[in-house]
């Protein structure tokens, strides 16, 4: 097992990742504040892990509510469901809130825990590789709306994340590749011998070797776990985390958070982001030709939803919370490892890559 820390001062925790850490209530009970336990989860996850994650809190009074699974439930109406049950069990302020399953169980649930009496503690159990590399560290919690992803939300941070490689064993194909974006995204931004790692070793990681995904998880746990220490809401390096994320939302918005998988989305929209650093003469052809490869070895999307025009992108990039003073700001590379956060970029190469990477005529 391997522990990394995130150093916030007070608000510090600990990332446990290894095999077989679900058999280890020595690692989830001193996390929890009282007696009172609530798992949240969904109808995908419970039938594999619920009753693993109640095995260790018998000597808790444990409750649970199950969501149903998919992005197009991570809302208020179904975040409305974890307060109906919290209130229906009269749990109190020092109730501990267990997330169990993937990102959007972690940023639902996380933020309930924000909300909830005006915050209870919260632990996270991440069961697939995007939620274990990057949603549950780092306090980002959130909902969508229908006009915008994550535009609801809250900074709380969890008081563990305990992130079992085997859960990985049962994701499937799809959801694995959807994870290795946010892998790849390290790489990209502040990591270029990651990157390269990943280049030589991305047969291993996708025949699912323990030691190549434990080492996956732990460098980027600790690549995010450094950006967040330095800038943990967001003022300044941390928006860097979401290189591909402005392009990548605009695809989930346009999908209605259905077709598209948020890594997928991810993934077409860092490829995007590295053809304007290219267009701009911050990067080379050959490091976006890179890229690329990278992402298809991984098995995700290069190009966005055939139906999706320039005015699409532009309308949903419009809704994006890094757009400030009606300028939209996008994290784009100056190298393969080294990343900027910008506005200040020439409007004609923005439109040249939109107009590129889209089928239809505005």
């Amino acid at each position: 097992m391997k522990t990394l820390n995130v150093d916030l001062n007070e608000r510090s925790y600990p990332i446990y990742i290894g095999q077989n850490l679900l058999s280890r209530a020595d690692l989830l009970t001193p996390h929890i504040a009282s007696r009172q336990v609530m798992i949240v989860t969904n109808e995908t996850v419970a039938p594999l892990y619920l009753e693993q994650v109640r095995q260790l809190l018998t000597p808790f009074e444990v409750h649970q509510v199950i969501l149903p699974d998919g992005e197009r439930y991570k809302n208020l109406d179904v975040l409305n469901r974890i307060f109906d049950a919290l209130l229906q069990e009269r749990c109190d302020r020092q109730c501990t809130l267990i997330a169990l399953g993937g990102g959007v169980i972690g940023d639902t649930a996380g933020f309930a825990a924000a909300c909830f009496q005006r915050g209870i503690p919260f632990i996270q159990i991440p069961t697939t590789l995007l939620s274990q590399v990057d949603s549950s560290v780092g306090g980002k919690t959130a909902v969508n709306h229908p006009h915008g992803k994550n535009m609801i939300g809250a900074f709380y941070q969890p008081r563990c994340v305990i992130a079992d490689t085997n859960t990985l064993n049962t994701l499937d194909d799809r959801q694995l590749h959807s994870g290795l974006a946010e892998v790849i995204k390290y790489g990209l931004i502040i990591d270029g011998d990651f990157f390269a790692w990943l280049e030589d070793n991305m047969p291993a990681i996708l025949a699912r070797d323990p030691a190549a995904l434990q080492t996956v998880i732990t460098r980027s746990c600790q690549n995010k776990a450094d950006v967040v220490a330095m800038d943990e809401y967001e003022g300044g390096v941390r928006a860097l985390l979401n290189l591909g994320h402005t392009f990548g939302h605009a695809i989930e918005t346009h999908t209605g958070y259905e077709s598209w998988l948020h890594g997928e989305a991810v993934a077409t929209g860092m490829l995007m982001a590295a053809d304007l650093s290219a267009r701009l003469g911050w990067i080379d052809d050959s490091a976006v030709q890179r890229t690329q490869r990278l992402l298809q070895q991984a098995k995700l999307p290069d190009s966005p939803p055939e139906d999706m025009t320039s005015a699409d992108f532009l309308q949903h990039m419009a809704v994006d919370k890094k757009v400030q003073n009606n300028q939209i700001r996008l994290i784009l590379l100056k190298a393969i490892g080294k990343s900027v956060v910008t506005a200040d970029f020439d409007p004609n190469c923005f439109k040249d890559t939109l107009g590129a990477f889209t089928h239809q005529s505005d």
